[in-house]
């Protein structure tokens, strides 16, 4: 199979570790810790999807905003100061480990990297500088100027417009089943990084690839 004109990954979960922001407060949390970040997630996609389901549109940083509140809500959490630094410390996320060697070795072949993200773009620059993953992209491209999110086709419509290419030049790296099932829709092809080893979900293992880590990804 031929090479793909230009890889583009899914920021959030796929090369940015969206629980690294409750880690960092992991003390202050305690035993909720862990409780705390899987519902705030949760509660951030379910916004996502149900606004894009309704026809409407909130930002991704109001959302994501939102969705904490509800975690610690739900957690009996009250602590202004600790909300601004979780919310402060999702702009400047982790990259995981294996993100900046996964990048490095397609920009040694001569294929662009670049991310198509639900994030705007203030928090998506923010989140990218941080992780030290800018040098490694060409292009970051945020769902927010269709103020519609994943995943609508149009939104990955916006890969083939960018780079003047067809589906299946594209190379789709996500760990959200639902985000590589979508793309797989569109005609990109896909690899499904299945980091915590779960069952596989909307058949990505017929559809697409499934890696363990981007370790995995061919080059």
């Amino acid at each position: 199979m031929a090479r793909p004109r230009v890889v583009v990954f899914d920021a959030y979960g796929t090369l940015l570790d969206i629980h690294s922001a409750v880690g960092r407060h992991a003390l202050r949390l305690g035993e909720k810790a862990g409780a705390v970040s899987v519902l705030w997630r949760a509660k951030q996609l379910e916004a996502s999807w149900i606004l894009s389901a309704a026809g409407t549109y909130e930002g991704f940083d109001a959302i994501t905003a939102r969705a904490l509140d509800h975690a610690l809500a739900v957690h009996r959490i009250r602590d202004d100061g600790l909300r601004a630094e979780l919310l402060g410390a999702y702009r400047a996320l982790d990259a995981f480990p294996d993100a900046v060697a996964a990048l490095s070795r397609l920009r040694a072949v001569g294929i662009p990297a670049a991310i198509l993200s639900n994030g705007e773009p203030g928090m998506l620059r923010a989140a990218v500088e941080a992780s030290g993953l800018a040098p490694h992209l060409a292009e970051v491209l945020s769902v927010h100027a269709l103020r519609r999110y994943k995943p609508h086709p149009q939104v990955y419509a916006m890969v083939t417009e960018r780079f003047s290419c067809q589906p299946h030049e594209v190379g789709f790296v996500s760990s959200n089943a639902w985000d590589a099932y979508g793309a797989g829709r569109f005609g990109f092809r896909v690899f499904w990084v299945n980091r915590a080893g779960g069952p596989v979900e909307y058949w990505l293992d017929e559809t697409g690839t499934v890696l363990r880590d981007l370790s995995e990804l061919p080059a």
